[in-house]
């Protein structure tokens, strides 16, 4: 059976015959369906995330696998945590099939080693405390399924996405995230759409996850890591924003606390030190609302 993913596109048998203008409009107009898609696979995506913060609260790591392009979306999600949210380096991996050289160009038969699949998972050490992502617009990749079983063998959460319904990466996985994006305007081409749909489910994914695990406050970006002149620019700007503090104060706060957001917050909204505000913090698992809480009281008591 012909997946529904290399389906020949019912509306666009003649795209080679389109004006410029009519094959520009055709190609940008159905990546509309690639938003849809996660939409509808929001109950899903939620369940995944819920599960997934509970897991990396206890010290779990991210690990991403995939072949070609759903491979090195992966990888790009991986890379982004630590910038945005200052999320370790150790605690997001991308595995590829084929390795670093895939990143690149494709490497012979990679993506139909199971083998390839399993090994990755054991050289990574994955564990029960880990949240693997599998990814594969067909959903039988067989790098991917075999990467999902023995990532679940080893007890870890297993989200598998997947562009096909009945997919046997979905069946694999402990949460299956289907995102039905249909037939591409290229017939078979899954970089266009279901690519697409593959990066807004990690972003919506990886960005819930990060929010539950208090990255954010309010709709803030308070956990950036600020290592070139435009997010030192940007962590001023944030600081300003979350506590109200003219730029002088917060430029102080900001030197004193080594460049962290939230330790500045915690600092000019308590109005107390960086240790004092960086333990404040650790009790509160990260939450600036609980710290502030919490100073709050403690000001009451005394």
């Amino acid at each position: 059976m012909l997946l529904n993913t290399e389906q020949a596109h019912p509306a666009h048998a003649q795209l080679d015959t389109y004006s410029t203008a009519a094959l520009v409009d055709a190609l940008a107009a159905d990546q509309a369906g690639a938003a849809a898609a996660v939409r509808q696979a929001g109950p899903a995506l939620a369940l995944a995330v819920d599960a997934a913060a509970a897991r990396l609260r206890q010290g779990g790591r991210l690990v991403y696998v995939g072949a070609g392009t759903s491979g090195r979306l992966g990888l790009l999600d991986s890379v982004e945590l630590h910038p945005t949210f200052s999320w370790p380096h150790e605690r997001a991996v991308a595995l590829l099939a084929g390795g670093e050289g895939a990143l690149y160009r494709a490497v012979e038969g990679a993506e139909d080693s199971r083998e390839g699949g399993a090994a990755d998972i054991a050289a990574a050490s994955v564990g029960a405390l880990d949240v693997v992502l599998l990814l594969a617009a067909s959903g039988a990749t067989p790098y991917a399924v075999a990467a999902a079983e023995a990532a679940r063998a080893a007890g870890a959460l297993t989200v598998g996405f997947a562009n096909n319904a009945g997919a046997p990466l979905l069946a694999a996985c402990e949460v299956s995230v289907l995102l039905d994006t249909g037939p591409e305007v290229i017939s078979g081409s899954t970089r266009l759409k279901a690519g697409t749909a593959q990066k807004i489910a990690l972003n919506t994914f990886s960005s819930a996850v990060m929010v539950k695990l208090h990255k954010v406050y309010g709709n803030l970006m308070v956990d950036v890591r600020a290592s070139n002149a435009k997010l030192m620019q940007r962590a001023l700007r944030l600081t300003m924003l979350a506590s109200g503090a003219d730029e002088g104060a917060a430029r102080a706060a900001l030197q004193a606390s080594e460049h962290s957001v939230k330790l500045a917050i915690v600092m000019l909204k308590a109005g107390i030190d960086a240790p004092t505000a960086q333990a404040r913090l650790a009790a509160a698992q990260g939450s600036i609302a609980a710290a502030l809480a919490g100073a709050g009281a403690a000001a009451t008591a005394g």
